[in-house]
């Protein structure tokens, strides 16, 4: 009898164990769910540059493939646009992220909803990482979906239109699956990783600053910039900044032209990116302005 109940005891142990194991990640998980559900323009807005590029795309494209008869001329016209909604929805996304960042610590210091936040048993480690998940993660994936959903309806038309017209559409079909891998892979290094450390100076910025978050992250930039220029003669830090946010010389952060418009869009490989080292430097300086956020949201308080 003995025995059971120290069974059952047990058994009761390990159900009541397992909860609290998990719970560590949930404050972490609701609070990214409150950033999105808060922050909807990090849906929104690629969702309706997505829907732009598709009516644009049936407008215009599928009028100048319609009126030409060489089918030559029909299948690179239906080819062209996939890049361009591409580029579209990333150059939106990016813009997003941002803002998004520069409001992000900024926001809830001056709608005052800090107070609120402050008074949960959530730190503020949790929170600011929360609130980096989004250009981090959230986005890249967010740019992803949209650009992906957005592509297969554009290329369905465009299969229809092939096929009526006696062309096979198999080279599209595979040339755009192609194209998403490597979408995919920009956006995880370029987006996700490469940009870590202007995402979190913005962030901290916006931890810092009481008014006007985009001309404090923007003018001490410029000021350091121009300060060197004038007094050395030199332009490390300009050439510094072009580094980082077009990447190593010898790396193509931008979408291949000349082969195909649904080429590769990155020639590095993921070796050479990741032995890279401003890879790793701009790691170190995006956790050093990201705890330094973490620190300014435990002391700061409402404007």
């Amino acid at each position: 009898m003995s025995a059971d109940s120290n069974a059952v005891h047990e058994g009761f142990g390990a159900e009541m164990r397992a909860p609290a194991a998990m719970s560590a990640t949930r404050p972490l998980y609701w609070s990214i769910r409150r950033e999105i559900w808060e922050y909807r323009s990090i849906y929104i807005a690629p969702l309706a540059v997505a829907g732009v590029t598709l009516l644009g795309f049936l407008v215009a494209s599928m009028g100048a493939a319609m009126s030409t008869h060489n089918l030559t001329r029909r299948h690179a016209i239906l080819e062209e646009p996939y890049t361009f909604a591409a580029g579209a929805i990333m150059a939106t996304t990016f813009i997003v992220s941002i803002f998004y960042c520069l409001d992000a610590l900024y926001g809830e210091r001056r709608d005052r909803s800090i107070l609120f936040w402050k008074s949960l048993p959530v730190s503020d480690l949790t929170i600011v990482l929360s609130k980096a998940s989004i250009p981090f993660v959230v986005l890249p994936l967010v740019t992803f979906a949209v650009t992906f959903a957005t592509q297969w309806v554009m290329l369905l038309v465009s299969s229809a239109v092939l096929v009526g017209s006696g062309l096979s559409a198999a080279a599209l079909w595979a040339q755009l699956s192609a194209f998403q891998m490597s979408l995919l892979y920009h956006l995880v290094t370029v987006h996700s990783l490469w940009y870590a450390p202007i995402f979190a100076w913005m962030m901290l910025v916006s931890g810092w600053a009481r008014r006007a978050a985009f001309l404090w992250a923007t003018l001490p930039v410029l000021a350091i910039a121009v300060v060197e220029k004038i007094t050395f003669n030199t332009a490390h830090f300009t050439n510094l900044l072009k580094y980082r946010f077009s990447g190593p010389e010898d790396f193509d952060f931008s979408m291949a032209t000349g082969v195909s418009a649904m080429g590769p869009m990155t020639h590095l490989s993921l070796g050479r990116f990741l032995s890279t080292p401003g890879l790793w430097s701009g790691f170190v300086v995006a956790v050093i302005f990201l705890w330094a956020a973490v620190r300014l949201r435990r002391y700061r308080e409402p404007i």
